[in-house]
């Protein structure tokens, strides 16, 4: 039928489910006609909805779901990733809407989880954390909502999400009979598991292809009998300027075979958007910093997951490196292997191993997660994370992520960022100068505790902070600043630019490699890191 059709299927006041995240596996053709037809009809109307991972394009991309973002079209959006949802933020500070932040992973077990007649993850996951409502708000992020999704548990946390009516789904095909096939497709989120979740209450399935293709029992990933609607699309993309009809191959299993032109080509178009930060010279050496300490703190073989941010550089300079056969890189949306696709394409991979759905990923991590490369807006002396707000309005909102669910599984993690927000740094005669200071991003308190340090301290975890000027570890008696880079003075640059207090190991920080900082003679070994 057609997509006009379909969404004619979805009731007033329905919880619906969209898959996908950022540029990748958009459920564009839906989000367009739901639009549409609300305009035109004044319905659907009054909707929850739940996208688990970032699915807005910031304001500047069409296409997203942030064509829902209409006063009383959607009137509760639930997601673990807000940055990216601009207008729903902006809806949401005018009241227009209830916006609630939970943790990836347990969003993605409580999806999965409804199709087997449960409604709640107990989990430790988010304790003593803003998502805990014992230290913080739990789930609601607008501050007169109706809704509490995180409630205490004893000594830990009930994780919950309304009873899931519609799921929403774009797949590369289906055959005549309805099968869907997620072949050629870069990601599968929570596809399967929204579906059977909606269909054990009787909800609905949509689902929008590029074109049909003949049957194959043995490669059906999603049974005709949970589909209830499915259109069909030529001009579907598989991900961001790659039509499905014409898909990247470099972002299947097996990939295109030139893994370096493939990551060249996911830069430019990087670039040309404008939506991730250009890297200069300082933040490639703070990239090469992050592997190096990688290298000296985890040992091959290593399964890693990367996060968002720097971790996308870090991971391209260990997949470039002698140390990536012993490396099995990973995000949450279940692509396993490869090395992780940066920026708009970020959740994809260059020549993944294979395609999971979110929720195994997460299931996965639980026992077999080596380390985390993760990004950071703040840090306090106790080594409390803060990624989910910007800022003390609704629109500063980022949200969780995965953050909590992965921290929560990884043996070590290292957060990696700058020093300070908007300072200018130089690489000159074999050292970093500090040129121009900026704002402190460790600071005495943080705006709210994504990753509570001490609870990492108590599982056992080693935490490391990665910044411009050198290496913080987490000890019991807080940050102890213990490699630092060449030009940087620990009392001139480092303390009169942080509110945090720190330490400083018997004899001074080890300091980095020269090159660590020029990338001159830059190779990694295990253990040894750059050596130096």
């Amino acid at each position: 039928m057609t997509a006009r059709a379909a969404v004619r299927l979805i009731p007033d006041g329905a919880c619906c489910l969209s898959t996908g995240m950022a540029g990748n596996a958009r459920c564009s053709l839906f989000f367009w006609a739901i639009r549409e037809g609300f305009q035109r009809d004044g319905r659907p109307r009054d909707l929850t909805w739940i996208a688990v991972g970032g699915q807005g394009g910031r304001g500047r991309c069409p296409g997203t779901v942030e064509e829902l973002a209409l006063p009383g079209l959607v009137t509760c959006f639930i997601s673990g990733h807000m940055e990216t949802t601009k207008a729903f933020l902006a809806l949401a500070g005018a009241g227009s809407v209830e916006l609630h932040t939970l943790p990836q992973g347990e969003m993605c077990r409580c999806i999965e989880l409804q199709a087997e007649g449960s409604d709640a993850v107990t989990s430790a996951t988010g304790l003593d954390t803003v998502l805990d409502p014992r230290s913080g708000r739990g789930s609601p992020v607008t501050p007169a909502a109706s809704r509490q999704f995180i409630t205490p548990a004893g000594a830990l946390l009930a994780y919950r999400l309304p009873r899931l009516d519609v799921a929403v789904i774009a797949a590369p095909w289906a055959d005549a009979r309805g099968n869907v096939y997620f072949r050629d497709a870069t990601m599968l989120t929570e596809s399967v598991e929204a579906a059977r979740a909606a269909k054990a209450h009787g909800g609905r399935v949509l689902v929008s292809v590029a074109g049909v293709c003949q049957p194959d029992p043995s490669a059906v990933g999603l049974s005709a009998t949970l589909v209830d609607a499915l259109v069909v699309n030529p001009r579907a993309e598989q991900t961001l300027l790659a039509p499905q009809r014409r898909c990247w191959r470099l972002f299947t299993p097996g990939g295109d075979g030139d893994d370096r032109a493939a990551i060249e080509r996911l830069r430019f178009v990087n670039r040309c958007l404008r939506i991730t930060p250009a890297r200069g010279p300082v933040d490639r050496a703070l990239a090469r910093l992050a592997a190096d300490q990688f290298a000296r703190s985890v040992s091959a073989p290593a399964e890693v997951n990367v996060g968002v941010g720097y971790g996308e550089e870090v991971s391209r300079e260990l997949y470039e490196s002698e140390l990536a056969s012993g490396i099995t890189f990973s995000t949450e949306t279940g692509v396993y292997g490869g090395m992780p696709a940066p920026g708009v394409y970020f959740g994809a991979a260059v020549n993944p191993l294979k395609l999971e759905s979110s929720a195994w990923m997460f299931r996965h991590y639980c026992g077999n997660l080596d380390a985390a490369l993760l990004g950071f807006l703040e840090v306090d002396s106790a080594g409390n994370v803060n990624v989910s707000r910007r800022g003390a309005a609704v629109t500063d909102t980022v949200g969780p992520g995965g953050l909590p669910s992965i921290t929560a599984a990884a043996r070590t993690c290292l957060f990696v960022g700058a020093f300070m927000h908007g300072a200018r740094w130089r690489i000159r005669g074999g050292g970093l100068r500090l040129e121009r200071p900026g704002r402190p991003k460790l600071v005495e308190s943080v705006a709210e505790v994504t990753f509570s340090g001490a609870r990492a301290l108590a599982a056992g975890k080693r935490v490391y902070f990665v910044t411009n000027v050198g290496v913080f570890q987490l000890t019991e008696g807080g940050l102890e600043l213990v490699r630092i880079m060449p030009g940087v003075d620990p009392e001139r640059d480092v303390r009169p630019h942080c509110d945090i207090r720190f330490a400083l190991p018997p004899g001074g920080p080890a300091v980095v490699a020269a090159a660590v900082l020029t990338g001159r003679g830059y190779r990694l070994s295990w253990g040894s890191g750059a050596g130096g």
